[in-house]
């Protein structure tokens, strides 16, 4: 597998999953794009404050791991899609990408009811199988976050319905996103920080 790719740290503070061979792919022919995703990996921590005091339309975490790709040549990205037939256009559009970079698709799943895989997944089959892009990336919790979300009285604005791993998981095993090589990315509580 090459998920042996990714650097130790990483492999040792997240939860990391792949599907074909998204790592060997992105390290090699994306070695840019590899590069600001480790890099993002290697300089994220959960803080407790980040935690206990939520953000607005977007979470802390979601805003910090958005935020340090844009400033590297990352955008939100619409792809404009149409199906043609029979010479009449109709529009087919798809969801907006969280980070975009030359074919490559990152999402970040924090805090958001469960189906937004689905969305996401069927987004990165749909954008792979018309060539628009190469790997997709899902950044998303762990599971194990949930007893730190109880300790500190936030348990149930992360509950059971919402995107963790192990709802996640078992879609991708499914098949939901068909031939698209997938880099799962799972936040585990060793990058838990006590900053208040």
């Amino acid at each position: 597998m090459s998920i042996e790719l990714l650097p130790e740290f990483i492999r040792e503070h997240y939860e990391a999953h792949e599907w074909k061979h998204a790592c060997a792919i992105l390290k090699e022919d994306f070695p840019e794009e590899w590069k600001d995703i480790i890099s993002v990996l290697n300089e994220f921590r959960l803080y407790k404050s980040s935690i206990i005091n939520p953000g607005g339309r977007k979470s802390n975490i979601s805003e910090f791991i958005d935020s340090y790709l844009y400033e590297r040549g990352w955008t939100e990205k619409e792809f404009k899609t149409q199906v043609v037939v029979d010479e009449k256009a109709m529009d087919a559009p798809t969801h907006k990408v969280d980070c975009f970079r030359n074919r490559i698709a990152v999402e970040i799943e924090w805090n958001n009811k469960d189906p937004f895989y689905d969305r996401d997944l069927n987004n990165f089959r749909l954008l792979f199988d018309l060539r628009a892009i190469s790997v997709g990336v899902i950044i998303t919790r762990c599971d194990e976050l949930q007893e730190i979300f109880k300790n500190l009285g936030r348990g149930p604005s992360y509950g059971a319905s919402t995107t963790h791993m192990s709802k996640l998981l078992p879609r991708i095993e499914g098949g939901s996103g068909a031939g698209c090589p997938l880099l799962v990315i799972g936040i585990s509580k060793k990058l838990y920080v006590e900053d208040e």
